[in-house]
């Protein structure tokens, strides 16, 4: 087992999503893309290579990505909820997954990330 390196980053602030790249790099990690909508992250987690994601919970356009979190949890890839709510905001099924509490920090979003593991080889 080892920390997860191939990020997917679910943003639909390209500010925030930029900053998180910058934070992945520095973290040496990679982002394994870096979308805004359901649709364009469904796609992305259907190419694979992802060994992790962080999600913004509310998208642009009311969409909400819960959808994203069955997905991923349906191939056993872990995740991490970005969100400036509390638990309200979060499908009641995802609730104990972790969270990467806004604004972010580096240190935030290390936290997050080591706390997830993955497997070496899917």
């Amino acid at each position: 087992m080892t920390g997860p390196r191939q990020i997917l980053i679910v943003e639909d602030e390209p500010l925030i999503a930029m900053m998180l790249e910058d934070f992945l790099e520095v973290l040496d990690k990679q982002a394994a893309g870096v979308v805004d909508s359901v649709a364009d992250a469904l796609a992305r987690i259907d190419k694979g290579e992802i060994d992790a994601a962080i999600l913004d919970v509310n998208l642009r356009g009311g969409e909400k990505s819960t959808s994203i979190a069955e997905a991923l949890a349906a191939k056993n890839i872990p995740f991490v909820f970005a969100t400036g709510g509390g638990d309200d905001s979060v499908d009641e099924r995802f609730r104990d997954r972790p969270r990467l509490q806004k604004p972010f920090t580096m240190d935030g979003v290390a936290k997050a990330l080591d706390g997830l593991v993955v497997a070496d080889a899917r």
